[in-house]
């Protein structure tokens, strides 16, 4: 756990929501908001954790880690969330996670370390797809990332592609199962069993 030491993990929740009718990240499952079983997941893993949101953060402050929100105005996506986390952690790496990947595996920071520590950044592969959300990146690319969203950019595939990037392979991909919407959270409660 001493290498994860390094890494400041950030849950972005920073998004409206509007595919599932409000806050994402306080979405029950199982009897359990999305962010806790995302925190259950991450905790144990020994990164600093930030959670990024720009609304309910009284709500999630209860949680008991540092809630910060955007510098770039107007719900500019995750990658704006990053840009935030990169500029408050002081970690030498910084993982992003969201807020509506319930099942991550217990090995996620250690395996995404190994594959950044000669490059840029590491992001996840699962069944040869990348899952841009779920990467890691030295805090040395923030300069780059200034400049990717001060031009108006905001897609992560896009950002990954400009950088020095390794994968992290993952076989389960129900590791990396994404709830986007109220008919994919109800089949995760178990409702469509």
């Amino acid at each position: 756990m001493a290498r994860e030491s390094s890494v400041t993990t950030v849950i972005l929740a920073g998004g409206k929501g509007s595919r599932i009718g409000g806050d994402k990240a306080l979405r029950d499952l199982r009897g359990l908001p999305l962010i806790e079983w995302v925190l259950g997941a991450i905790v144990p893993q020994g990164t600093a954790i930030l959670i990024s949101a720009n609304d309910n953060q009284a709500a999630l402050a209860h949680l008991g880690y540092p809630v910060i929100s955007d510098y770039v105005p107007g719900y500019a996506g995750p990658l704006a969330g990053l840009h935030a986390a990169m500029q408050y952690a002081a970690s030498e790496w910084v993982a992003s996670v969201p807020c509506d990947t319930p099942f991550l595996p217990g090995d996620l920071i250690a395996r995404l370390l190994d594959a950044a520590l000669t490059a840029e950044a590491s992001v996840v592969v699962v069944n040869g797809s990348r899952q841009p959300a779920i990467a890691m990146y030295h805090r040395s690319v923030l300069p780059k990332l200034d400049a990717y969203l001060g031009g108006g950019e905001r897609k992560v595939a896009g950002w990954l592609n400009m950088l020095r990037v390794h994968e992290a392979v993952f076989d389960d991909a129900d590791a990396f199962i994404n709830i986007n919407s109220l008919e994919e959270l109800e089949a995760a409660n178990g409702k469509h069993d």
